[in-house]
């Protein structure tokens, strides 16, 4: 597994699109194998949405990365909102289709934009695993894709100077080292399991998880309040 301690000073650009690649293949087939009632499902992690809205939110989201539409406001709460009704009288099926399309195509833009844009791919494979969660399947916020969403969030969490946090993991070999760089503040301390830090970092519910949190509060890790 890639942990912080070994990610190079120079960037891998090609870490957000083997992750979306790696959470296509496992998605898209689990999609296309549910019922149409299960599109309909609420999403916990997302008041409001279902498990459609959040597959529009994601398509149409990584379609205007695709189309060179991510300036300012491209990612807006208004802007999400206009996604998922522009896709209100699909069927779930090319919502899926196009989602599949969106998830490849959009890796290599993101791998070129040199860090701007890796919070969407991280983002996008957050809310498979509130799919995931929403239909009952095992694996959210880990599965195949896990290595290379902690690689990515700590290319994230550093770039965006965020609070120093040491991360000691029931199920991952080596620490991990996320945030910027220290300065006058000790790192945080988080021990519990990989799914649960990744919760944190989304802000997800973590109600019932074993975990230990030190020297930092949750709210300042989240990235996506």
């Amino acid at each position: 597994m890639t942990t912080p301690a070994d990610l190079p000073d120079v960037r891998d650009p090609e870490l957000p699109g083997r992750l979306l690649a790696t959470e296509r293949d496992a998605l898209v087939p689990l999609l296309r194998s549910r019922k149409d009632g299960d599109f309909a499902l609420p999403v916990a992690a997302c008041p409001g949405w279902t498990v459609r809205d959040v597959l529009a939110h994601c398509s149409s989201a990584l379609v205007r990365v695709v189309e060179g539409r991510s300036g300012e406001g491209a990612f807006s709460p208004e802007s999400n909102d206009r996604g998922i009704a522009e896709r209100a009288g699909w069927a779930h099926q090319r919502v899926v289709d196009e989602l599949e399309r969106a998830m490849t195509e959009a890796g290599p833009v993101i791998g070129r934009a040199g860090g701007a844009l890796d919070l969407v791919a991280l983002g996008g494979w957050v809310h498979a695993g509130d799919v995931r969660e929403a239909l009952g399947e095992p694996g959210a916020y880990a599965g195949p894709g896990l290595p290379d969403a902690l690689a990515l969030l700590a290319v994230v969490t550093r770039d965006r100077g965020r609070v120093p946090l040491h991360a000691d993991l029931d199920d991952v070999d080596e620490p991990l080292r996320l945030g910027g760089a220290s300065g006058e503040r000790p790192p945080g301390r988080f021990i519990g399991d990989a799914a649960t830090l990744v919760r944190l970092y989304a802000g997800r519910p973590v109600d019932g998880a074993a975990y230990e949190l030190a020297g930092v509060e949750e709210r300042e890790l989240n990235l996506f309040g």
